[in-house]
């Protein structure tokens, strides 16, 4: 009995003949491209090619014929396969297909724009101005203890007032101790009920005696009850010690606490920041704007305002800035960094060739990642002292396309500031393109005006001098005022 074997492209071309056969039934995106399945529109639409299915049943088969060494049975035509097997692989074939294009052509179809990318950023310098930098692994303390006034002031509350308590507790019990050692010394103690003896203190009896002495002593109470006396040379040395060393103690301690209380940080809480800086156009030009105030009727006198732009830079050498610094310029060279600050005021960075933001539209800001730190500084004026205000802006914090609102009205003999309006804002028609490729728009226009509009005085003035004639009294006056060109032979001499 003899086998035979059907190979693959037999059993393929059995298959053309069925009316349900995989090509037959397959989507037209598989088919070979004709003039009846063109080619999909764009140019950077990808072409798919899915390899045609194939029956498992062949290769089952097949296996088994080249296994067994038999025949592997009867096998059923393609031609009166079962129409629900082919109907599930046509709809599992043009399901793959719509779902590989859907995703190939939105992911390169000319019209997809990547979405800005919103990166969180650290802040540098707080809202409030508290500067978000942590000093750690400081091998040499000592040097905290060359400038311990500084140190001291610089300390917290609770620890100021922990160490005030602890400088003048330690010194009475440190004199105390000492006075009751000399009257222990001497032997006043002993003689406490013999009526000639005269001790170094009168009255000094103990421990809590030499304690209450030493208070006595150094804050000059001076009740009258213990009182030093002449027999003890020692006890004048150290009365005249402890003497000295109070007051310095007293103009150390007095001093820290009074240059603590009076620290001007206090009066920069009421020195207020826009939560929003904005750009938008001035003059024709885009500018980086933010708004100052002072809530206080007292002003701060010699006010000055700076900007300084913090980002990440690499150098051409491969070296990594994480936190490089540039200035901004609010102002510098006029003078407007100088700040009368009565009202609240707008600050101006204006986006030329020398701002670090030159080429940045608006996309292109958005998707960024900078911190704009704005420093307030001047001195109070019922003080003198030097007060500092900060605050910063991260990239989400940039509105683009706004404008403060007003906050100053003119009221009856007086100007009025409404604060409830300082932080708001609204929108105004800005261009997104870079103050570049504004300035070079800008640029273009004028060069077209400068050689448009000559050219059409020109021909009005010549029109002019035809219609009155060559030789005429006005076309001489118009000569003459050089409105029109004088004649060739006149310009040749």
């Amino acid at each position: 009995m003899y086998c035979t074997h059907s190979t693959d492209a037999e059993t393929e071309a059995e298959g053309h003949k069925g009316t349900h056969s995989p090509r037959a039934t397959r989507h037209p995106a598989l088919a070979p491209r004709s003039p009846a399945y063109p080619s999909p529109a764009g140019p950077l639409t990808r072409q798919i090619f899915i390899k045609p299915l194939q029956d498992p049943r062949r290769h089952r088969g097949a296996r088994r014929g080249a296994a067994g060494g038999g025949c592997p049975g009867p096998r059923r035509p393609a031609g009166v396969r079962s129409a629900r097997t082919d109907a599930a692989v046509a709809v599992a074939v043009a399901v793959a297909v719509a779902v590989a294009m859907a995703q190939e052509n939105a992911a390169f179809s000319p019209g997809a724009e990547e979405p800005p990318r919103r990166r969180g950023r650290q802040r540098y310098v707080e809202k409030d101005g508290r500067c978000n930098v942590q000093h750690g692994n400081v091998r040499e303390t000592y040097r905290y203890l060359t400038d311990l006034f500084t140190t001291l002031v610089d300390l917290q509350w609770r620890l100021s007032l922990l160490f005030f308590v602890l400088a003048y507790a330690l010194t009475w019990l440190f004199f105390g101790a000492i006075w009751w050692l000399i009257a222990y010394g001497r032997g006043d103690l002993e003689h406490l009920e013999d009526t000639a003896w005269t001790p170094c203190v009168n009255n000094l009896n103990g421990f809590v005696a030499a304690f209450l002495f030493s208070i006595e002593t150094e804050t000059t109470i001076g009740y009258g009850h213990r009182v030093i006396t002449d027999q003890c040379p020692e006890g004048i040395v150290l009365l005249l010690l402890q003497a000295i060393l109070g007051s310095m103690v007293n103009a150390f301690m007095v001093g820290c606490m009074f240059v603590k209380i009076s620290q001007p940080n206090k009066r920069a809480a009421t020195l207020v920041f826009s939560s929003h800086a904005v750009v938008s156009l001035r003059d024709g030009r885009l500018c980086l704007m933010f708004r100052v105030g002072d809530l206080r009727s007292s002003h701060i006198v010699e006010a000055s305002i700076r900007a300084k732009l913090i980002r990440s830079r690499q150098t051409l050498e491969g070296e990594f800035i994480p936190l490089h610094q540039t200035d901004l310029s609010v102002g510098f060279d006029t003078g407007d960094d100088r700040l009368f600050l009565v009202s609240p005021l707008v600050i101006s960075h204006e986006i030329d060739a020398a701002s670090p933001f030159w080429e940045a539209s608006r996309r292109a800001l958005e998707r960024d990642d900078f911190e704009i730190v704005v420093i307030l500084e001047g001195m109070v004026e019922a003080t003198g002292m030097t007060c500092q205000a900060r605050s910063s802006y991260l990239v989400d914090e940039v509105l683009w396309g706004h404008r403060f609102t007003s906050v100053l009205t003119l009221e009856d003999g007086f100007y009025e500031v409404d604060y409830a309006s300082f932080h708001e804002t609204f929108e105004v028609p800005t261009p997104s393109c870079s103050a570049r490729e504004l300035a070079e728009a800008a640029a273009r226009l004028d060069a077209h005006l400068y050689w448009s509009i000559p050219s059409r005085l020109d021909e009005k003035v010549e029109e002019e001098g035809a219609g009155e004639g060559a030789g005429g009294e006005a076309g001489a006056d118009k000569e003459q005022n050089g409105c029109l060109p004088p004649p060739e032979s006149e310009s040749k001499v």
